[in-house]
């Protein structure tokens, strides 16, 4: 009877090692998978002060294929629109467009849903102001640092550091006009060089 009960022990105890392993796997990734991922902000601002007012819209989708459960490759786009009146008068209207490549390693799991990422990215982006006429530019890579958070085994939350080790060279789309390059360790964002800051993110799994 004891022999019985031991080996039924040691049976569901196997058995929930099996789960817990078979759960931290549910929030991850494996070789093949897929993820979708991408953030979409919009900011508005009025001040009466000056008359003056602002709109700003960016959307950056991103796609990845997983080499292994640690490494995916993939590649990404970003737009950003970006108005300025003052008085009412437009004083900027100013557009760009970046698309690049990226590679993403996951170093460490904190717990198992919470996922650590470091990312390389090369992009190339092109700025232009409809009031000015004016074109830039630009080609960058950065090294980004990020982290996903499972909500469901397909969803997770993005939070990233982006440019924390950063290069950009950008040039204004005129004759005689000559390159101008920036080396940064802070926060930006490679497929789009004319502005960043850290961000937030959603990622689905297929």
């Amino acid at each position: 009877m004891k022999k019985l009960l031991i080996i039924a022990a040691v049976a569901v105890f196997g058995l929930s090692n099996v789960n817990a392993q078979d759960d931290a796997k549910a929030y991850g990734f494996n070789e093949g998978d897929v993820f979708l991922e991408g953030n979409i902000g919009f900011s508005s601002t009025n001040d009466k002060n000056f008359d003056e007012k602002t709109n700003s819209f960016t959307i950056a989708p991103k796609v990845g294929f997983f080499l292994n459960e640690d490494l995916a490759i993939g590649g990404q786009l970003t737009f950003n629109s970006f108005k300025e009146e003052v008085s009412g008068t437009d004083t900027v209207d100013n557009s760009t467009f970046g698309a690049g490549v990226f590679a993403r390693y996951y170093f460490l799991d904190l717990g198992q849903r919470f996922k650590t990422f470091t990312e390389f990215g090369i992009a190339y982006a092109t700025s232009d102001n409809k009031i000015s006429d004016f074109k830039v530019n630009a080609i960058g890579a950065s090294l980004d640092l990020g982290i996903n958070y499972f909500v469901t085994e397909k969803i997770a939350l993005t939070f990233g550091l982006r440019n924390v080790l950063g290069f950009t060279s950008t040039k204004a789309d005129v004759d005689g006009a000559k390159a101008e390059s920036n080396f940064n360790l802070g926060f930006g964002d490679v497929a789009n060089p004319f502005s960043g800051n850290a961000s937030f993110g959603l990622l689905y799994k297929l």
